[in-house]
């Protein structure tokens, strides 16, 4: 996706690379047995290994790298057998330790590669420089009170991802793209809920630009803790802008960390962009090496979901279904397993047209979501048969699928309840057309005449005067029969 920034000296190009923060899905933290459950109170789900006390020993929690190997593997990304933690040393009131626990040199996954959807339905594939566990910090409380800050420790000791890209982004929109898909994996993994708003997946973009045609890197800015997709290609906008002003002003870009303020849509300096040294890395002393052997996770490897690629992949072939509407489809595992459903059995495409369509639409109006639809599948398969059967015309089935949302009631139901069946009987839908030829003779001779368009008018009247019940495909061979005497 060819994103080019017109300066007043020539054309610019971003380069992006993502770190993205991902809370693994577990009922206790990295290190401890507290509970990571979202929403507690302050400080009340803190051992005393998340806040430091002396002594106290860390014991790595299985799950949580069964987890990150998953995303691994997900990721089609290389497993590292042995891997090392290391103590991240810095000072920050909300980090007890007075260091953090991460991976550095030595992470549990090594390169992998993500595939994005492009907009026009081709791909492209973004390479993944690693994946490390590591602990989160706890949370500063700025905001209640005038002079003091608050701390919360909940989050300290809470397991991260971080999923490091390298810098193969291009544009804003292809960050975002990345971004939705990297959650759509998680999510069809299990590994982490993808939940921006609370903070269990937070973003960190390095941006840098450079004249179209450079192939080195220029220095990069990074910006921390974005926490929405739409704040992400914001600030990815804002700053490669900014580096180009201070490039044509003949300026050079200092490398820092910087804040995005989403009030004011920009960013902002917050401090200079610490190198590797200045944490003193080195290995924890109280953590063994990670070792995991080859049939752990082969075991993990046997067991993982078909994940959104291979599944688009089988929504094409299987059902016939273009690139756009196989990946909206499964984006989410359970729009997928709902579409499936719907579509077994049945005409895939009508099937697909239903679910993106007026059900869709049903979900938006009524604020409803795939966990709690406005229709079941099932009932929504129902309404197709009622069409496929010809007991409901089209329009109709829309009619009916008004009340399904409204009511909550089958299909089927509904038709008897309220009278709703297509009517078929040649009888019936005879003596309407009669009754239409009969007050509009003017217009069956324009007809006659040539203007056959008109066929169109009398079809509308004949279901008019039926309440839209007659079958249509009846009424228009009856029409031209009568009318043309074909």
């Amino acid at each position: 996706m060819a994103y080019i920034i017109q300066g007043e000296t020539g054309d610019w190009e971003i380069v992006i690379g993502l770190e993205v923060h991902a809370q693994v899905t577990s009922k206790s933290k990295l290190f401890s047995g507290a509970s990571t459950e979202f929403g507690a109170e302050p400080n009340t789900q803190v051992s005393f290994v998340d806040a430091g006390f002396p002594g106290m020993l860390p014991v790595i929690n299985e799950i949580c790298v069964e987890q990150a190997v998953r995303t691994g593997l997900g990721l089609n990304a290389r497993i590292n057998l042995t891997s090392v933690f290391a103590r991240k040393n810095y000072f920050y009131a909300d980090l007890p330790q007075g260091y953090q626990i991460s991976q550095f040199d030595k992470p549990i996954v090594g390169e992998g590669e993500l595939v994005l959807d492009m907009p026009d339905g081709s791909t492209r594939t973004v390479g993944i420089e690693r994946l490390h566990l590591e602990q989160d910090a706890g949370k500063s409380i700025h905001d209640m009170h005038p002079s003091k800050s608050f701390i919360d420790l909940n989050r300290s000791g809470v397991a991260l991802m971080e999923v490091v890209s390298k810098p193969d982004l291009r544009s804003p929109e292809e960050a975002g793209l990345y971004l939705t898909k990297l959650r759509s994996i998680l999510r069809y993994l299990g590994t982490c809920d993808g939940n921006m708003q609370e903070g269990s997946m937070r973003c960190d973009a390095n941006v840098s630009v450079r004249p179209v045609g450079e192939t080195g890197l220029r220095t990069r800015c990074e910006i921390k803790n974005v926490n929405s997709i739409r704040y992400v290609q914001q600030a990815i906008e804002f700053e490669a802008r900014r580096h180009v002003d201070v490039y044509e002003a003949g300026g050079d870009i200092r490398q820092e960390t910087r804040l995005f303020d989403s009030v004011k849509v920009e960013t902002r300096s917050m401090r200079s962009k610490e190198q590797a040294h200045d944490y003193r890395y080195f290995p924890d002393p109280d953590l063994l090496p990670l070792v995991i052997e080859q049939g752990f996770v082969d075991g993990i490897k046997a067991g993982l979901p078909e994940l959104p690629d291979a599944k688009k992949a089988r929504f094409m072939a299987e059902y016939g279904l273009n690139a756009y509407d196989a990946g909206v489809l499964v984006a989410e595992r359970i729009s997928a397993d709902f579409f499936e459903t719907v579509a077994k059995g049945r005409d895939a495409k009508i099937a697909c047209n239903w679910v993106m369509g007026d059900f869709f639409a049903a979900m938006n109006a009524t604020g409803k979501t795939m966990e709690n639809p406005p229709v079941s599948a099932t009932d929504l398969g129902g309404l197709i048969d009622l069409i496929g059967d010809g007991t409901l015309s089209g329009r109709l089935a829309k009619d009916v699928f008004a009340l399904m949302v409204e009511t909550g009631k089958a299909p089927a139901a509904l038709v008897e309840e309220k009278g709703l069946r297509q009517v078929t009987d040649t009888g019936a839908i005879e003596a309407a057309i009669d009754v239409v030829i009969k007050a509009n003779p003017d217009k069956v001779q324009q007809v006659r005449d040539g203007k056959t368009t008109l066929l169109g008018w009398f079809t509308g009247q004949v279901m008019k005067a039926t309440q839209g019940k007659a079958n249509p495909a009846m009424v228009n061979e009856m029409l031209a029969k009568k009318v043309l005497g074909e």
